[in-house]
């Protein structure tokens, strides 16, 4: 399979990002297409779609052999799962699929981009395909939900101190509190004296958590 593209998000690293797309609508990132396939004749119709699925790869995911059962993060790391009943990293072939927003699609002749609203993805992260979602066809209400549907509506409140962010625009800051609504701890956590960090659009955020709420202690530039 051949990379035709990579994303660019506001997550350098894995810790924080939404664990499905979708969760946090108002996150964006762009689709940068390689040498080979910027070509906007490629993209022609696109636009006419409000939502596309995006084929991409675990790339940081390192593993020599599988193993038919994972431990799905929301079920708190005590509970094993079929690989196959699972959405986790950890498969025979690490390849992931996002619904996502179509948000404006730039037909530079040189560079065409896609910019993409509610990815769960890393920066940098590789692109083997997009397609478009089609609602007649990919949209099942009637599905049923599995063991996630117990955790579906887990979220946390967060408290972000205004001093922290008074230079911040509200875009930003909403982002940020979705992100962390998610609650971006490995679900086996439940230490609250303990200080995490995670960058974010260019800020490394600390914070812990108490009795169901985000407290975001610090936030910096990164260097």
């Amino acid at each position: 399979m051949k990379i035709i593209a990579h994303i660019r998000s506001e997550f350098p690293s894995k810790f924080g990002i939404p664990r499905q797309s979708g969760l946090v609508p108002s996150l964006r990132a762009r689709i940068v297409f390689e040498p080979e396939y910027r070509n906007a004749e490629a993209l022609r119709g696109i636009e006419e779609f409000t939502h596309l699925w995006l084929i991409w790869g675990f790339s940081e995911v390192k593993q020599e052999q599988w193993s038919p059962t994972v431990r799905p993060p929301r079920l708190g790391g005590n509970w094993r799962m079929g690989v196959f009943a699972t959405r986790s990293p950890f498969r025979p072939n690490p390849i992931g699929l996002s619904c996502v927003e179509l948000i404006e699609v730039d037909l530079s002749p040189k560079n065409p981009t896609l910019l993409v609203g509610g990815a769960d993805l890393m920066d940098g992260t590789p692109i083997y395909d997009i397609k478009p979602y089609l609602l007649t066809t990919d949209c099942h209400p009637e599905a049923s939900k599995g063991f996630t549907q117990e955790h579906e509506d887990y979220q946390l409140s967060v408290e972000i101190p205004d001093e922290l962010v008074k230079k911040w625009p509200e875009e930003r800051v909403l982002k940020l509190k979705e992100v962390l609504a998610q609650d971006p701890r490995p679900a086996y956590h439940h230490d609250e004296t303990r200080i995490y960090g995670f960058p974010f659009d260019g800020y490394e955020v600390s914070f812990s958590v108490t009795d169901g709420k985000v407290l975001v202690r610090e936030i910096k530039k990164c260097r």
